[in-house]
């Protein structure tokens, strides 16, 4: 029951500092307060699953390397990796399976399907590098202290609570956008989205809800066409691009397809 309690602790640290942090870059990146993630609540659950595996990753032994230095380096290496692969699985999930693409990289070098990209994998490098060097120790202080306290206990239950009524909410309001972007072709952009929602708002001079701005499914329909007659250019030349390639590979496949016809007629 403890280890648990302490998996939870873990993971609303994690997940309430991402979304402080995701929060300020959005106002600094739009001059707009924009609430971040798919959930409703104060907590990325992205953060939340990433410090809890930078603090597991701090907890490895490499005592086998002698130089500290070296041990330091090898960790801080493994938790960039990790945490990329975290970043690109979660990317891919709601993607492929649910249309929605929770944040963009396609603009920055070297990205993989907008998931990942070089700039942000050395970000999290440097995001474990400051966790393992400075931070690793005052959470394992702060973890077993909440854990000394029922107090704690009753807390992180509500919160917990919370959290799960947030994923239900939250997951149908995605159920909604996925069924309208497989009838439209498209992946939704959910940070743009919502950028277009505040935008929109404000031109009308209508008052913009931070926590709940997709409420009812009327409204996250009426949302999303608004959001596509706005975008419908870039999600025209988007097909348009997959399509030329698509027509491309079919075609580089053509001759290996003939020489292989020819194989079986001289058999």
């Amino acid at each position: 029951m403890i280890y648990l309690i302490i998996i939870v602790q873990i993971f609303f640290i994690g997940a309430t500092a991402g979304w402080v942090l995701e929060l300020f870059f959005r106002r600094f990146a739009h001059k707009k307060w924009i609430n971040p993630g798919f959930l409703v609540g104060p907590w990325l659950p992205l953060y939340g699953t990433g410090l809890l595996i930078l603090f597991g990753l701090s907890l490895i032994d490499l005592s086998f390397i002698q130089n500290i230095i070296w041990q330091k380096v090898l960790l801080i290496f493994i938790i960039t990796i990790v945490m990329t692969l975290l970043e690109y699985v979660t990317g891919l999930i709601f993607i492929k399976g649910l249309k929605v693409q929770l944040w963009d990289y396609s603009t920055q070098w070297g990205n993989i399907q907008g998931i990942i990209c070089p700039l942000f994998t050395l970000i999290w490098g440097a995001i474990g590098a400051v966790y393992n060097l400075f931070l690793h120790p005052h959470i394992l202080n702060l973890v077993q202290f909440l854990a000394t306290h029922p107090v704690s206990y009753f807390v992180y239950g509500i919160l917990l609570g919370m959290f799960i009524l947030d994923n239900i909410y939250s997951f149908q309001v995605v159920a909604k956008i996925k069924k309208w972007a497989k009838q439209n072709d498209v992946v939704v952009k959910y940070e743009h989205l919502k950028l277009n929602i505040r935008e929109q708002k404000e031109r009308l001079k209508e008052r913009y809800n931070f926590v709940f701005s997709l409420k009812g499914p009327g409204e996250i329909v009426f949302e999303l066409n608004k959001y596509l007659l706005e975008n419908g250019k870039k999600f025209f030349e988007n097909r348009l691009n997959k399509k030329s390639k698509d027509i491309d590979t079919d075609k580089n496949d053509e001759p290996s397809k003939l020489e292989n016809t020819k194989d079986d007629k001289k058999d």
